[in-house]
């Protein structure tokens, strides 16, 4: 069951306010992220632009389990950039260090907006 919409824009105010004192992390280790920025020609700050600007009607799915990396739990989210639908997948990362974009790039599967 997805979290109403109060618990949504809590996470994304939250994680607002975290990426601002300690940055963000973007997996550009992994090649679909990276090659996404060449493919919609934005560069990293317009991405980060993208992050700032994530509201509840963008929420996709979570939070998820982090099951991988044991860490906190991650949430989805999507955002037409230049026309094309982003998959965003960010998580707190942990205590007193960076926020992590796992995901930001352009959606493999249509995207569900359940609050749209």
């Amino acid at each position: 069951m997805a979290p109403d919409e109060h618990h949504i824009d809590a996470f994304l105010l939250e994680f607002r306010q975290k990426k601002k004192i300690f940055g963000v992390l973007f997996r550009d280790d992994r090649g679909k992220n990276q090659q996404s920025l060449l493919d919609l020609e934005i560069s990293p700050k317009e991405r980060e632009i993208v992050l700032d600007n994530l509201i509840v009607k963008d929420y996709v799915r979570g939070p998820l389990e982090d099951t991988l990396n044991k860490g906190p739990e991650m949430w989805e989210f999507g955002k037409k950039v230049k026309g094309r639908d982003v998959y965003i997948k960010i998580t707190m990362g942990f205590t007193n260090s960076r926020v992590i974009c796992i995901s930001f790039h352009i959606a493999e599967y249509p995207l569900t907006y359940p609050l749209q």
